[in-house]
């Protein structure tokens, strides 16, 4: 017995000792591996003159060249007005974000909220708030932060952007999407950096503003016009200006004044040339001079109480006669050349993307593809010589609203792009007028974001041991051989 029990503790020290061996040589085979970068999220309201939108990003969080690699994941419109309408109101500006907070909340895995950045940029419409109620706009602005905040992301401030910022990084996200920063090369196995003679300008329209942003093909006389960045390491310096008071929707108060100031014909009765023959509409003298833009222009002892008609005579001519009166062509500043109002414009060059509502108005009336500038001239005159019962009837599920001012939006951006910024017959064919590219959103806001990601921390790639799947399966299955050996000796020994 004692010999038996001698022989039971060697096998068991030797099967031990042999199933240590073969965990140890497992350990010094194993390999180290780098597991695939996670993905980063990130959101930017837009807060416009005439509504707010939620953009959520995501990228991969290793980056390139430290810029992101960012695509869109979602898009909430906040219902309501811009966030800029609520100055009497300002705590109904935070809960208009709420249920859109709420989508992307769902949307971000639960682990990750607590590093998704968020953040609001303001434009036109609370410049020029800010112009007329500074306090006012700051408490509209601490009460969007305030509701942002009680999210649990990393809120990274509510601010008006500048119209410099909204310009050049609308052109940022143009270039983007369509590949003109990095593209990725199967044939050099990486990312590439196309030359820069690619590079798309940019055209922004809203509802207070205007932006053009472009890569000139000459140097930039005027510093002040001049953005700066660095993008997938490379610099870009690029020339951008935003316009206040000349989005579709200032600019449409502007002609309206200048029109009710010089053809009056009988007191409280405009006639309008911009709107159909059919067209009537009442409205106050307040709603017109209640802006920035309008209220210095408007006449000593004025009554802003009362009620004004606009009838429509749908005459084009005289429609961009009065739109014209809202700009000084003749006029430039210290440096040439100059677009209006004396600001200094390098020539156009290259291609454009005309998008937000350039692209809506085109849209609405058909001409968004490529049409020359005859066709396109010849189709508005045409729209606006129909009569208001005609267009309505011919319209029924659009609202009244936006249909009053597609012939003065139409001939105001004709009158914009060809006097204004200076394209030519032969160059319109450069611009196109689209609102998406490669299925994205086109506007400020995914420039916004790939900027802001060169300063976004690269997330350190996780390495883990990890074995081959042949020799662990083979040694996983000869160390259960071992075990259950020695459970049979000892059972042989003990019973």
């Amino acid at each position: 017995m004692g010999l038996d029990m001698k022989r039971c503790v060697v096998s068991i020290t030797l099967g031990l000792t042999v199933c240590t061996v073969i965990t140890l040589v497992l350990t010094f085979l194993a390999t180290t591996t780098t597991l695939p970068p996670g993905t980063k999220f990130g959101l930017v309201f837009d807060a416009g003159s005439s509504h707010t939108s939620l953009f959520v990003y995501q990228w991969p969080s290793d980056k390139e060249n430290d810029t992101g690699v960012v695509s869109q994941t979602m898009t909430c419109d906040v219902e309501g007005d811009g966030i800029s309408s609520y100055a009497r109101n300002p705590e109904a500006a935070g809960s208009s974000l709420r249920s859109c907070l709420d989508e992307a909340v769902k949307l971000i895995p639960a682990a990750q909220l607590a590093q998704t950045p968020v953040y609001l940029g303001a434009t036109a419409g609370m410049r020029i708030l800010s112009l007329q109620n500074p306090k006012a706009a700051d408490w509209v602005l601490a009460e969007v932060a305030k509701t942002i905040q009680q999210y649990p992301m990393d809120f990274r401030g509510a601010r008006i952007i500048s119209g410099a910022e909204e310009g050049a990084y609308g052109w940022i996200t143009i270039n983007y999407l369509l590949d003109t920063f990095t593209k990725y090369s199967i044939k050099n196995g990486g990312w590439i950096h196309p030359p820069s003679t690619k590079m798309l300008g940019a055209l922004d329209l809203g509802g207070a503003s205007t932006q053009i942003s472009f890569f000139p093909g000459e140097s930039i006389e005027d510093p002040t016009t001049a953005s700066h960045f660095r993008l997938y390491g490379f610099n870009y310096s690029i020339y951008t200006h935003s316009y206040l008071c000349y989005g579709q929707a200032q600019a449409l108060k502007q002609v309206i004044m200048k029109i009710s100031q010089k053809l009056q014909n009988t007191p409280g009765q405009i006639e309008h040339p911009c709107y159909h023959k059919g067209f009537q509409k009442s409205v106050m003298a307040q709603s017109i001079y209640d802006s920035p833009c309008t209220s210095y222009l408007q006449p000593s002892g004025f009554d802003l109480n009362q009620e004004m008609t606009l009838m429509g005579t749908g005459n084009v001519t005289k429609c961009q006669q009065a739109i014209r009166a809202i700009f000084n062509f003749t006029t430039c500043g210290p440096y040439l050349p100059c677009a209006f109002n004396g600001t200094y414009q390098p020539n156009v060059s290259g291609q454009f993307f005309a998008f937000s509502a350039f692209f809506y108005t085109f849209n609405f009336l058909n001409i968004t593809s490529g049409q020359s500038l005859s066709e396109v001239k010849n189709i508005i005159e045409q729209y606006c010589h129909r009569s208001w019962k005609d267009v309505t009837d011919s319209y029924p599920k659009h609202k009244e609203q936006w249909l009053q001012d597609y012939c003065a939006n139409a001939n105001y951006i004709l009158i914009l792009l060809l006097e204004g910024y200076k394209f030519s017959e032969k160059s319109w064919t450069s611009i196109r007028f689209q609102q998406k590219a490669s299925e994205t959103e086109i506007g400020w806001t995914l420039g916004y974001m790939l900027n802001l990601t060169n300063i976004i921390p690269v997330e350190a790639p996780a390495r883990v041991r990890t074995q081959k799947e042949g020799p662990w399966v083979a040694s996983i299955i000869f160390l259960v051989l071992i075990l259950v050996l020695l459970l049979v000796l000892l059972r042989a020994v003990f019973l």
